[in-house]
């Protein structure tokens, strides 16, 4: 028997408790993980309310490091005893242990420990596709980040600080800010304080911003859109503060002919060379220190509810994880 968090219904963080199930031998193709850390992520709280489609009762959870307890026919490069971790599912993560297609782990090499693995796989690989795909940034631009003293935010700030990039970030305290400009942020903007937009254009010039990157979604719309110069492209990966709804496509041309993309880490991470690309970046800045991972919070696994309680206030930085 293991434990795991079920969501019986989609709702609040009440709705996740905890539950003794039995887990099988793998199928072809799959491998039985047993969880060390489990890395929390905002997902998870769209997942429980039924934001992103779900069917309760579900197991949430995208992301996770253990070792492999058993490998089923067909699969091959991972063995029984090997350190993995993965972050973009299937959903499942927060369990003790779970099967899961083999082709979803990477294994984790010397010089990164079971934590910082459960902690950097979505989140780390979410950055990468952001600033090397979706935008690839080039040394000397200036980039909007919104929440860069969050668990997605330390991370860019620190990768594009490496990559030679201007960082401009918000923050909701003088704390979260200071927190950010350790890990590479150049400027922090207090949200609650300063008009965004109007600060961006005092840094830049007058210019703007050729892309913003904003997880935060609703709240920050018309910040990321006036902190654009003409032709910029607003990247919105997250909802935060809730999804962006009715968007009047006419504010792109007024604004100065913008672009505006959505994308999510499972479309760059859908075939195994793009899972193998992102994640192989992403481990190389880990081990040769350009980025550092900050696990800020831990929550026992059995207190799932909590830690979703805290990271939906705002009480969270850095990375949270949930551990067996």
């Amino acid at each position: 028997m293991v434990m795991r968090i079920v969501a019986q219904r989609h709702g609040g963080p009440e709705v996740l408790q905890p539950e003794d199930a039995e887990i099988g031998a793998p199928g072809r193709g799959e491998i039985r993980v047993r969880h060390t850390a489990i890395g929390l992520n905002y997902i998870d709280t769209y997942h429980r309310t039924g934001l992103y489609p779900t069917n309760p009762p579900f197991t949430p959870g995208l992301e996770a490091a253990g070792v492999v307890e058993a490998v089923g026919k067909g699969v091959t490069g991972l063995k029984e005893g090997q350190r993995v971790a993965y972050g973009t599912g299937p959903m499942g993560a927060y369990a003790e242990a779970r099967l899961m297609p083999a082709d979803k782990a990477i294994a984790i090499p010397d010089g990164i420990d079971d934590r910082t693995a459960a902690a950097m796989m979505l989140k780390g690989m979410t950055v990468r596709y952001l600033i090397c795909e979706t935008y690839k940034v080039q040394k000397g631009d200036t980039v909007l980040w919104h929440a860069a003293a969050g668990g997605v935010g330390l991370i860019a700030c620190q990768w594009l600080k490496h990559l030679g990039v201007r960082v401009i970030g918000t923050a909701g305290s003088a704390e979260k800010a200071d927190l950010a400009k350790r890990h590479g942020c150049d400027e922090a903007i207090l949200y609650k304080e300063e008009d965004v937009a109007k600060r961006v254009r005092d840094l830049t010039g007058g210019e703007g911003v050729p892309v913003v990157y904003d997880g935060v979604g609703k709240a920050t719309l018309a910040a990321s859109l006036d902190s654009l110069r003409p032709r910029g492209l607003f990247v919105s990966f997250g909802n935060a503060s809730g999804p962006i709804k009715d968007f009047d496509l006419g504010l792109l041309s007024a604004k100065g002919s913008l672009y505006v993309t959505r994308p999510t880490v499972m479309t760059y991470t859908a075939t195994r060379a793009g899972l193998e690309a992102n994640a192989a970046d992403l481990i190389e800045v880990v081990r040769g220190g350009a980025v550092t991972i900050p696990v800020n919070q831990t929550f026992a696994l059995k207190d799932a509810r909590k830690a979703h309680e805290a990271l939906e206030g705002r009480e969270t930085t850095g990375a949270t994880l949930l551990l067996p």
